[in-house]
């Protein structure tokens, strides 16, 4: 026991330095909940902000709301270079501001009481960075469409909603609700998250102001702006009636009319298998932008070209990605899976990505049955990597593998076959989106419920799928009318049943680490395909 403990710390303090050589104070600024943050709660923001396509330049003020939650004077708001934040306003006065890179300390004045709920407004301008390859990367994007006219849209998933706008930028803490006003050339319309609530035109500008009355992760407030023309329709859903709008391109919109047929397949089964649209108070949209798309929450980006499948093209080559417009799908499955259940730490992205691309499953099994569904699933498997663990490092802003979407998808798959119940499954999904509704979650919290709710305990299969990057392999050997199996290539404890088939029969094996028999009369096996494992007869 002492040597082993004597390794752990040794491996412990040889990881912890090999990260204090990867990451820079920026990033745990960045990254974790410092005391600047933690003393605070986020109650509301009151953004405005004026584009100027001409200089590429935007300016504005945000007011932040907030409750105290114990007793501070410094404040950590965060927006990155080259944007910068002018000054910060309280009760009339100009407060003192020091600067750390991306990171901005606010020095208050007035006590700071606890449960108080105060407020200040801090103001900022600059040339926002642009966005080379979104949604990718972060920042602006200032495109044009083909008749000339401004074509513009943010992404900050990763980087940070404080690439443009100065926020407090974690995860952790999302603000209850929040106004976002967009002043804009008279020419263009702009497009933002939940409903708009004013339209106010001049000689030059046009403002559109929206309101959210739901809570909102950062990443998922978003600005898009062009020469867009709307149409919309009434979706009578689990909640009752539920706004969906569309803003596209003016000579777009025949072919937007016809490939959007697909929003209300789409709601009708993500509400099937998921439970209802978390957002009906801030209706859905879809809105066309310069890039391929993303989940801002109640206003899903959309630049998939009017195709199915991604790009036109089917990511699990079996032919049932072309079913499916990817982008309508899968953005929209993120309002369940991002924006109405977000991870506290970046470093749990799986929990956004597993299950949205888990949910490109779900909508082939509601239209097409549970066998192209499988079948779209385990197509996938020829992307992932196994490169990296899918869970990031925590509190320095990092993600684990991209292997997060179809690893993270295909182990939710297996999930479902461990549960030996469709319907079961499908009410442990609706119940996840009703216990963690509107909630930030830990990768902890994610498994204690699905372990509970599925009756095994699964820490071992998550450690394996999760944490680790190995493929676990069956070894089995048939001798003297006995099947001999164990798990090799595992963490400790794995023990996965699966589903094995003889050509007589099937039926449900429990392996672990160590050897096991039954009786079979069989020369081979075949393991459940459903499984992501690999075999091997010795």
């Amino acid at each position: 026991m002492k040597r082993t403990l004597t390794l752990f710390i040794c491996l412990f303090c040889i990881q912890t330095s090999l990260n204090a050589q990867k990451y820079k104070r920026q990033d745990t600024i960045r990254g974790s909940i410092t005391s600047e943050r933690s003393w605070w709660d986020l109650t509301y923001y009151d953004l405005e902000v004026s584009v100027d396509p001409k200089s590429k330049t935007i300016d504005g003020k945000n007011s932040i709301h907030y409750k105290v939650l114990k007793t501070n004077k410094v404040m950590q708001i965060d927006l990155q270079p080259p944007m910068q934040l002018t000054k910060a306003i309280q009760n009339g006065r100009k407060l003192k501001i020091s600067h750390c890179g991306n990171a901005h300390y606010i020095h208050l004045e007035k006590p700071q009481i606890k449960y108080n709920i105060d407020s200040l407004t801090v103001f900022f301008k600059g040339t926002p960075r642009q966005a080379v390859r979104a949604p990718w990367d972060g920042g602006f994007s200032w495109k044009e469409d083909k008749n000339g006219t401004d074509f513009i849209a943010t992404t900050c998933q990763g980087i940070g909603a404080s690439v443009w706008w100065p926020n407090k930028d974690h995860m952790y803490d999302e603000v209850d609700s929040m106004k976002i006003r967009v002043n804009v050339p008279k020419h263009l319309v702009a497009v933002s998250n939940g409903r708009l609530i004013d339209t106010s035109k001049s000689d030059k500008s046009n403002s559109y102001t929206w309101f959210v009355s739901n809570p909102i992760n950062n990443y998922g407030v978003n600005i898009n702006i062009g020469d867009y023309v709307n149409f919309s329709e009434i979706y009578k859903g689990e909640k009752g009636n539920l706004n969906m709008n569309y803003y596209v391109l003016k000579h777009h919109l025949e072919k937007a009319k016809k490939q959007f047929l697909e929003a209300p397949k789409m709601m009708r089964a993500f509400e099937h298998w998921l439970g209802p649209y978390p957002f009906y108070e801030d209706s859905y949209k879809l809105v066309e932008v310069p890039y391929l798309g993303m989940e801002h929450q109640s206003s899903v980006t959309y630049g998939n070209q009017f195709k199915n499948g991604y790009l036109g093209t089917d990511l699990s080559a079996t032919g049932w990605g072309l079913k499916f417009d990817f982008i309508i799908v899968h953005e929209s499955g993120h309002e369940w899976f991002a924006n109405n259940i977000t991870n506290k730490d970046i470093a749990d992205m799986w929990i956004h990505e597993g299950f949205t691309s888990y949910a490109e499953n779900l909508f082939l099994d509601y239209y097409h049955g549970k066998e192209a569904a499988a079948a779209y699933v385990i197509g996938t498997r020829k992307r992932i990597q196994n490169d990296r663990p899918l869970i990031g490092d925590y509190n320095v802003n990092n993600e684990g593998s991209s292997d997060i979407y179809y690893k993270g998808a295909n182990m939710i798959h297996m999930l479902r076959q461990l549960t030996k119940d469709d319907e079961k499954w499908r009410q442990i999904l609706r119940k996840m989106n009703s216990k963690f509704y509107h909630q930030t979650v830990t990768t902890q919290q994610i498994e204690d419920f699905l372990s509970k709710e599925i009756g095994r305990d699964l820490n071992p299969f998550f450690n394996q799928y999760l944490r680790d990057t190995r493929i676990p392999v069956l070894e089995y050997k048939i001798t003297q009318g006995k099947l001999n199996y164990r798990w090799n290539n595992v963490v400790s404890g794995f023990d996965m049943p699966v589903e094995i088939a003889g050509k007589q029969r099937t039926f449900w094996i429990y392996p672990r680490e160590s050897w096991n028999a039954i009786a079979f009369v069989d020369s081979e096996i075949k393991v459940d395909i459903n499984y992501y494992v690999k075999t091997k007869q010795l």
